[in-house]
């Protein structure tokens, strides 16, 4: 009975036996199938490997392993105690290296090899290659442009160290029809060179600026040379940054000038206009508290006048002119808002004239000024400040009255398009004076110019004023008009031409005391 179940069974266990040996031989013929995923690799390798650099081989095993012939019942026929202390989890199968570009490398062709085929690449337009006169396609560099240059025709300046320096020269032609500013006219040709200079700092901290502006004219006409003058206007201007909130300002001044034609503190028998000196200096601090700014500042002013020729060749002492004039001023400033802020400010001076042996009246004084305004800059188009109030100055002789009066001071620039600009000045001031009875001169002044650009290289301008002078103790009051319009032709940088047509008129409530004049000037600039 043994026996009969031995031979009954063998020939079922050759049975199985062989159908596991052709089950693993097909599973063998497919690559990355079987119970051994690297058997497969020993005989074929992977299109995607190195030639060079092959696997490393390892002894195949022949044979099934254990179990190999289970089905699928979950029935274990080895016997053999799992040990799930010991049991360690799937090791996850080797990644494939990524395949090549097909451009790049060409893998070997084997036997029975299937190759996988590469997708393609999305294809991307491509920006056409610019073809250069060379025939050599280039790649096209990157410039980096640097800030917008709002006056391209503006001079550049000299740079020396820590400064820059800007020189300029104009030297102009034309012809007054009125040159002693009387009802009797007399014209002449005129010549003028204006020298200019500005030097500026160029530091992370402080500011030095000095600007410095002169000329001269002179007339060809013989009858009216004693009405040459000479023009000169320097100043300079120093911040020092001491801390964040505080700083110091320096100023320094000199002025030489001529007395205009028809002055009325000038003798009646002047041969020429004489011609005074005026210097002096400001110095102040600023101290900020959070938005709430307070200035402090000092000046002293010296006003000397040459002495005088009249037409029959002798010379008058005009020192009773001569004055000093010291002042303090205190202002205090509140930013309400960024680009607005309102301010007061109180000043204080004292005008001591020298000692003169004339029986003139004592005409020293004593200024006060009080004004209240507003600083701002709006939506960056009307930037500027503009203050009133009222000013008194009290003469030690009793003889002269009091001066009082309503003053409008004022600077402001309009940007009403990017190639117009708007601008306005008022100021008022008090002038001495030598005539007798006379206090002092109250004078106003009112400037409204527009400035146009026709092309960068073209710009024009139109100017009007509106001026008055009022004699304190004098019934005169003169009233002054003008009109100019002008054209500058930049032809570059450093050479423009400059072409002025300006008319004049003075009325008085002294008869004889008005005039008309009209003067045409063109010009040539040189600056650097």
């Amino acid at each position: 009975m043994r026996f009969a179940c031995r031979i009954v069974l063998l020939p079922m266990a050759i049975a199985v036996a062989a159908g596991g040996v052709a089950k693993a031989q097909t599973q063998a013929q497919i690559p990355g199938q079987g119970g051994d995923p690297t058997d497969t690799r020993i005989f074929m390798p992977y299109p995607d490997g190195d030639p060079n650099k092959p696997q490393r081989f390892r002894k195949p095993s022949f044979g099934n392993p254990p179990g190999s012939g289970a089905g699928t019942t979950g029935f274990d026929s080895t016997n053999i105690k799992a040990n799930r202390k010991l049991a360690r989890p799937p090791v996850p199968p080797r990644p494939l290296p990524p395949l090549a570009p097909p451009d790049q490398t060409v893998a070997p062709i084997y036997r029975e090899q299937v190759i996988a085929r590469p997708v393609p690449a999305p294809v991307v337009p491509l920006a056409p290659v610019p073809v250069y006169q060379n025939s050599v396609q280039q790649r096209p560099q990157v410039v980096r442009r640097g800030p917008i240059d709002e006056d391209p025709f503006g001079p550049l300046g000299i740079r020396a160290g820590a400064f820059i320096w800007k020189p300029a020269v104009e030297f102009t032609g034309g012809y007054d029809n009125n040159v002693p500013r009387s009802l009797q006219k007399q014209g002449s040709p005129l010549w003028m060179v204006s020298p200019e200079l500005m030097v500026k700092s160029d530091w992370t901290r402080h500011e030095f600026v000095f600007e410095g502006k002169g000329n001269y004219t002179w007339y060809t006409n013989p009858d009216v040379e004693n009405f040459n003058k000479p023009m000169l206007d320097l100043k300079t201007k120093s911040r020092i940054d001491i801390t964040r909130d505080t700083r110091a300002d320096i100023e320094s001044r000199f002025n030489l000038a001529a007395d205009s034609p028809g002055n009325p503190n000038d003798p009646a028998d002047i041969k020429k206009p004489p011609i005074y000196t005026v210097y002096g200096s400001t110095a102040g601090i600023t101290q900020k508290f959070n938005r709430l700014e307070l200035t402090v500042k000092g000046s002293a002013d010296r006003t000397a006048y040459q002495n005088a020729e009249l037409n029959d060749g002798s010379s008058l002492d005009l020192t009773d002119r001569n004055y000093n004039q010291y002042a303090i001023g205190l202002r205090g400033a509140y930013e309400m808002t960024p680009g607005v802020k309102p301010f007061v400010e109180v000043t204080a001076d004292k005008r001591v004239h020298d000692p003169n042996t004339c029986t003139c009246e004592d005409r020293n004084s004593d200024g006060r000024t009080i004004r209240g305004g507003l600083q701002f800059e709006l939506t960056r188009k009307l930037t500027g400040e503009i203050a009133v109030g009222t000013l008194t100055r009290d003469y030690a002789d009793p003889a002269l009255e009091t001066l009082r009066g309503t003053l409008v001071d004022g600077s402001l620039i309009y940007y009403a398009t990017p190639l117009t600009t708007m601008k306005f000045e008022a100021k008022t001031s008090v002038a001495e004076s030598s005539i007798v009875g006379v206090s002092g001169t109250l004078t106003r002044d009112y400037i409204l110019s527009f400035d146009h650009s026709f092309r960068r290289w073209l710009i024009g301008t139109l100017k009007t004023g509106y001026g008055t002078d009022n004699y304190e103790g004098l019934d005169r009051l003169d009233k002054r008009y003008f009109v100019s319009a002008g054209l500058t032709y930049k032809l570059t940088r450093t050479t423009a031409i400059k072409g002025e047509f300006r008319q004049d008129w003075l009325r008085s409530n002294v008869t004889s005391a008005d005039y008309t004049a009209s003067t045409v000037l063109l010009g040539l600039r040189f600056q650097q």
